[in-house]
């Protein structure tokens, strides 16, 4: 305390001068509205860069809850879509507000395979999630396989780049439909067999899931006609698609499970 009063005697006159010329700035602030308005000016201006500086440190260290909620809401988007009855009827009644068939999980990608011949991915759902095998597996872009096998927190899923997967897939403008399968030659390119010659294919076309397995819901992307040309015996295309997906570079994903699959197959396999 003695030290701060002996500095207040050495520097009185020094600090008199400061409390002076600060009284002087406020009446003169206060008495012309010319230097009123540039003084608020200025202080709204500093104020409201340490106030965008904030949020900006806020927003990104919320990034990740910020994902979660997108992540939540995409699934509630997917599952309108997927189970949204389109008609024109106008006795039609949304029956996604009483019979959803199709749920949707997020999940994150933590190890991914596309470099070998049969590739398996691993995803961080599993059986608490309730995650079972023959889940379809999407992102946002297209299909990307089926799960496989679970455990308790995690479950493996089989990609579309694993020779063993075969996925039943048609053209979206013809409705078409084969066998997507790949020939492990290329990571990006896989192949729709089983479409007849009478299709009137194109390069560019689009390819999608055609709903005629339990899996998957019809119209989920799966990409582009890169070229196609008949088998030996001439009877069907071998067609080239080119995958909407980058297999190389995949983070999010969406779990998608048939809530009548159960029922689908019990009644399948008593035939």
């Amino acid at each position: 305390m003695q030290q701060i009063i002996n500095f207040i005697i050495r520097n009185k006159t020094f600090l008199l001068f400061l409390l002076l010329f600060s009284i002087s700035i406020l009446f003169t602030i206060q008495s012309h509205s010319y230097h009123r308005s540039k003084f608020i000016n200025s202080a709204n201006f500093l104020t409201g860069g340490v106030y965008n500086t904030a949020n900006n440190l806020s927003q990104y260290f919320n990034l990740k809850s910020q994902n979660k909620i997108l992540s939540e809401e995409n699934n509630r988007l997917k599952s309108l879509l997927f189970n949204s009855n389109n008609t024109t009827d106008s006795t039609f009644v949304d029956s996604t507000s009483f019979n959803k068939q199709y749920k949707f999980t997020s999940a994150n990608i933590i190890r991914n395979s596309y470099a070998g011949t049969d590739n398996i991915l691993l995803i961080n759902k599993g059986i608490k999630d309730s995650i079972k095998e023959d889940f379809g597996v999407i992102t946002s872009k297209g299909i990307l396989g089926i799960i496989n096998k679970t455990s308790t927190n995690y479950a493996t899923v089989i990609s579309i780049l694993n020779t063993t997967s075969n996925i039943s897939a048609k053209l979206k403008k013809t409705d078409h439909f084969g066998s997507l399968k790949w020939d492990a030659k290329n990571p990006n390119i896989t192949q729709l067999t089983d479409i007849p010659k009478v299709a009137n294919i194109k390069v560019g076309d689009t390819v999608v899931t055609s709903g005629l397995s339990s899996i998957f819901p019809k119209g989920i992307n799966i990409g582009i006609v890169e070229n196609f040309e008949l088998d030996q015996a001439e009877n069907y295309y071998e067609v080239n698609v080119k995958l909407f997906n980058d297999m190389t570079n995949i983070e999010h994903v969406y779990i998608i499970e048939n809530i009548d699959i159960e029922e689908i197959t019990n009644l399948l396999n008593s035939n």
